[in-house]
């Protein structure tokens, strides 16, 4: 139980650290995205007619990208820095960015020749671990750096370690982990995933919804998320194209950080002042369709928040699948409402997908409370 706290607070520590950065970069996006008409792709700031508002809200967009990128180093980092300390930090960083990098791997595909004869070949395929391989990457280079701390040595070299040694050992560590031992597994997985997705779509479609809204809400826009996205964008660009599969995803993307907000809305003495303050951002980023923005509640209670925004995200996709709602463009949220068919059922499947996460979270949180006499203890 005592090793279950610690791990408790490496995690908050983490997420204490992250979450000013996903609220810089999720507002600002929110705010350059809101005024930006919508085409194909999703909202466009390109598009905008007005010069000085395009130059204005690109450079507030980018800004809010950076922010939004440097939130899984930062993650990963003050995990590991909680855990060891400084020389934790290089480490932590470095596997956390190495978890959001995309990276080309090599894997055998079975290709069939001019002749009819079958041949295998190796394709490049992107990597991604996404936040749960910064949480992974944290931990690791957290405890890494704290075992090698520990490591008798000179008089002469202790007082190069932290500042040379052990970063530079446990930075080449971590790397290879993360792109080698990690990376990997992930990218082969989510090939399959994809197959079997496609094999989904010839049955049932309420299953498939459930499916592709649990993948959307269970790592945030890490690897499984994006698997399931870029599934439904690409049946978007098809010849025939179904629209519905986006509008599944659609109305599943944004209830994570919306039903969270909303979590710390309707009963705000289960919420810390700080995880108050993330709802707030939270629900500004899943009106635009900013799922990790349910990150921060996630990484710092796992165990209880994924099951509740998986469910919810499974509610929102099956009611829009039931209700025949079609997304034209490859993004989720209200913003993309004005190119969404049967709109009125898309905002109804989005409502219901948040209420039932908020509701689900805070009934669980009510649950699992411990005693008066526990906490004193």
């Amino acid at each position: 139980m005592e090793a279950l706290k610690k791990l408790r607070q490496h995690l908050l520590t983490g997420v204490s650290f992250a979450i000013p950065f996903i609220a810089c970069g999720g507002i600002l996006i929110a705010l350059s995205l809101a005024f930006a008409p919508v085409g194909p792709g999703g909202p466009d700031v390109s598009k905008i007619e007005n010069s000085t508002l395009r130059q204005v809200l690109s450079l507030t967009l980018q800004v809010g990208v950076t922010s939004f990128n440097l939130m899984l180093p930062i993650l990963a980092g003050y995990i590991a820095y909680s855990i060891a300390g400084k020389p934790g930090l290089v480490p932590g960083m470095i596997g956390g960015l190495l978890s959001g990098h995309v990276a080309e791997i090599s894997r055998p595909v079975d290709v069939t020749a001019i002749d009819g004869t079958v041949v295998q070949v190796m394709q490049a395929q992107a990597v991604s671990a996404g936040f749960l391989g910064a949480l992974v990457a944290g931990l690791l280079a957290g405890y890494l750096v704290y075992w090698i701390k520990k490591v008798p040595t000179h008089k002469l070299v202790k007082p190069i370690m932290p500042i040379l040694i052990v970063p530079a050992v446990s930075s080449v560590i971590i790397g290879v982990i993360m792109l080698k031992v990690v990376g990997p597994p992930i990218a082969g997985a989510l090939t399959d995933l994809g197959h079997w997705l496609e094999a989904m779509q010839q049955g049932s479609k309420v299953l498939l919804a459930m499916i592709l809204g649990a993948m959307i809400a269970f790592d945030m826009g890490g690897p499984v998320n994006k698997a399931a996205f870029f599934f439904a964008a690409g049946l978007i660009a098809n010849e025939n194209p179904n629209y519905q599969i986006m509008g599944a995803v659609a109305a599943a993307i944004c209830t994570p950080p919306l039903g969270m907000g909303l979590a710390t809305f309707l009963a705000r003495k289960l919420w810390r002042e700080e995880e108050r303050e993330s709802g707030l951002a939270a629900f500004g980023m899943g009106m635009i369709g900013i799922t990790e923005g349910a990150i921060p509640f996630a990484a710092a209670d796992p165990l209880r928040v994924i099951p509740c925004i998986v469910l919810g995200s499974m509610t929102a996709s099956t009611v829009a699948m039931l209700s025949g709602v079609g997304d034209h463009a490859p993004h989720g949220g209200p913003i993309v409402m004005f190119v969404v068919d049967n709109k009125l059922m898309y905002l109804v499947a989005i409502a219901i997908g948040t209420v039932v996460t908020a509701l689900a979270i805070n009934t669980l949180k009510k649950l699992t409370k411990p005693a008066a006499g526990a906490a004193a203890a």
